[in-house]
């Protein structure tokens, strides 16, 4: 989408000053265990207090990828989220097995949606 530039971190990588520089946030996790993978976990318990405060309304997206039950995943993200006082600007999108082609376009709808806000289309 023009006027939008994508900055991709691995979780593990991520710091409190990418989050404090983004306009919008785009969250993807595997499940394990039903539940958000470890690393997604370890952002935000590194980025949770640092940015509280200063993103809030800040918009975001999220998916999720697993191979059985993600509800304690997405109740995780939500949880974490609302926290930090993200705006969520579109339903998580859970994805179970080998995605197929529709839901790799919803995907890429999810981005766009989230991007759309970062620009106010």
């Amino acid at each position: 989408m023009s006027g939008v530039e994508l900055i991709e971190r691995a979780a593990l990588s991520a710091t409190a000053s990418d989050v404090l520089g983004a306009d919008a946030y785009l969250l993807g996790s595997p499940v394990n265990l039903g539940y958000l993978s470890g690393a997604l976990k370890h952002f935000f318990d590194q980025i949770y207090y640092p940015c509280r405060r200063v993103t809030q309304n800040r918009p975001f997206g999220a998916y999720l990828h697993g191979n059985e039950e993600a509800t304690g995943a997405v109740r995780a993200i939500e949880s974490i989220t609302t926290g930090l006082g993200w705006r969520r600007v579109h339903p998580t999108l859970v994805v179970n097995g080998r995605p197929s082609a529709g839901e790799i376009a919803a995907c890429r709808e999810l981005g766009a949606v989230v991007a759309a806000h970062v620009i106010g289309a």
